[in-house]
């Protein structure tokens, strides 16, 4: 079983933060079959249920990229690379969205996608990677711990850490420490 550092952010910054620092070392989370699937798990309520496919997960991994560098640019208030809009608008045009209207005592509207499995998660973590670069990329923060890189949008401006539990107590110890010892 995978363990996945911080769920729950937008799911843009979910995406990104499956490649922790896990030990000083740079890891990718969805690198094996069972990470990918356990990640598209945790994400079902965003997320469509696809099948785990090599054309899925190609799908995850270039939205990913594309995430990447253009939350790593616009964070520095730079232009994002020439291919990273394009290629998330790409992402989102193989599988468009429209509205399926249908009748249960009222009209009853659901967003629904066309095109594969494949083209419908790229797509959705496209359109999620645009509401976050359009948006709130301004105020996105990397965890202070000097080991951790996970991205989060502080609910708190006082947030500094991705997650008290993890990150937080450890520099609550390590403060700790550095006034108690000998």
């Amino acid at each position: 079983m995978v363990e996945f550092p911080l769920t729950g952010e937008q799911l843009a910054l979910d995406l990104l933060n499956t490649r922790p620092h896990l030990g000083g070392e740079p890891v990718d989370l969805l690198a094996m079959p069972e990470g990918l699937r356990e990640w598209l798990a945790v994400q079902s309520g965003r997320l469509s249920a696809p099948p785990d496919t090599e054309a899925v997960r190609e799908a995850v991994f270039a939205a990913r990229e594309l995430a990447a560098a253009a939350v790593l640019a616009l964070r520095h208030g730079q232009e994002p690379p020439a291919e990273v809009l394009p290629g998330l608008t790409e992402l989102q045009r193989a599988a468009p969205v429209h509205q399926e209207l249908s009748w249960d005592g009222g009209v009853v509207v659901r967003r629904v996608r066309s095109g594969s499995a494949a083209q419908r998660v790229g797509a959705e973590l496209a359109e999620a990677v645009a509401e976050l670069i359009a948006g709130p990329v301004a105020e996105v923060r990397e965890c202070e711990s000097e080991d951790c890189v996970l991205l989060f949008l502080p609910a708190h401006p006082r947030r500094r850490w991705c997650s008290a539990q993890r990150c937080g107590n450890r520099a609550r110890v390590a403060r700790y420490y550095q006034r108690h010892k000998g």
